[in-house]
C-alpha cells in the first residue's frame, strides 16, 4: 500500500504504556479498564467471525486454520483469546517492556504466540485472515499511514475489527475528567484531540481500499459493566473488509 512503511510509532505513547507493563494482566491494576472492557469487545469479535465466515456460534475453536494480528497488543489481553478460539497468533507492540510481558505470559500460559516488537510497518508484507486493533489509532502519530498499514496486513478475503473512543463532550467527561481524574485510568493516556469520530475512521477505511460492515457503540451500564449497542458517543467498534 502506498506509504504503508511511514512510521506511526508514537515514542511518548509506547514509553506511557511501557511503563503499565509488569501489571498489565492485573485485573485490579493499572490496566484494569481493559479488563472490563475485554468480555464486551470478545463478544462483538466472536460474533463478526461467525457472521464473516458463516461459522457455528457453539464451536469452541472458529479460528482453527486462520491467521490473526492484534495490532497494539499491549501485554496480549486479545492474543490470549484469539489463540484459544483456534487461531495463529502474532501480536505487535511499539513498547519492548508489553511485549516482554506477553511473551511471558503466554509461556505460562502454554500458548504458542508470535510477539513482534515493533509497529504496524514492520510486518514485512505478512497478511493475516484477522486483523485488529483496540483502542490503538488514537495514540499513533500518523492515523492514516496506520490504516493503510492494517489494510496492507489483511489477508484477501479477511477481516478487521478496530475499536476506537469517539470524539464527544461524553467521552471527554467519562475518560478524562472521570476516569483519568480518579485514576481509573493512568492519568495522561488519553488525549481526547486526537480521538476519532466514526465519520472520519469511516473516511480513512474507505481511503485504504475499506468498507465498513458493521458499527455498534461501546458504551457502560452500572448495572450490566460495558455492552455492545447502539450508542457510540462513547466508544465503538467497526468490522471492515476489502471494498
Amino acid at each position: 500500500m502506498p506509504n504503508a512503511t511511514i512510521a506511526t510509532i508514537d515514542p511518548r505513547e509506547a514509553e506511557h504504556f511501557g511503563r503499565l507493563a509488569t501489571d498489565w494482566w492485573n485485573p485490579k491494576g493499572s490496566s484494569a479498564m481493559l479488563h472490563r472492557l475485554n468480555p464486551a469487545r470478545l463478544g462483538y469479535i466472536r460474533r463478526a467471525i461467525d457472521a464473516h465466515w458463516s461459522g457455528d456460534s457453539a464451536d469452541f475453536m472458529p479460528l482453527t486454520g486462520k491467521t490473526a494480528i492484534d495490532v497494539g497488543c499491549g501485554a496480549g489481553l486479545l492474543c490470549e483469546p484469539l489463540a484459544r478460539l483456534g487461531a495463529r497468533v502474532t501480536g505487535v507492540d511499539a513498547a519492548g517492556e508489553n511485549i516482554g510481558a506477553a511473551r511471558a505470559h503466554a509461556e505460562q500460559s502454554g500458548l504458542p504466540i508470535d510477539y513482534i516488537h515493533g509497529g504496524i510497518e514492520d510486518l514485512a508484507g505478512r497478511q493475516f485472515d484477522l486483523v485488529t486493533s483496540m483502542e490503538v489509532i488514537e495514540h499513533v502519530s500518523d492515523p492514516a499511514a496506520f490504516v493503510r498499514g492494517l489494510a496492507g496486513a489483511l489477508a484477501d478475503g479477511g477481516l478487521m475489527v478496530l475499536s476506537t473512543p469517539n470524539r464527544t463532550p461524553l467521552s471527554r467527561l467519562a475518560m478524562i475528567t472521570l476516569a483519568e481524574g480518579t485514576g481509573a485510568i493512568p492519568k495522561g493516556t488519553h488525549d481526547w484531540r486526537r480521538f476519532l469520530k466514526p465519520e472520519e475512521l469511516e473516511a480513512l477505511l474507505a481511503d485504504a481500499g475499506l468498507k465498513v460492515i458493521d458499527r455498534q457503540g461501546l458504551t457502560f451500564s452500572p448495572t450490566r459493566g460495558f455492552v455492545v449497542g447502539a450508542q457510540d458517543a462513547l466508544n465503538y467498534l467497526v468490522t471492515a473488509v476489502r471494498a
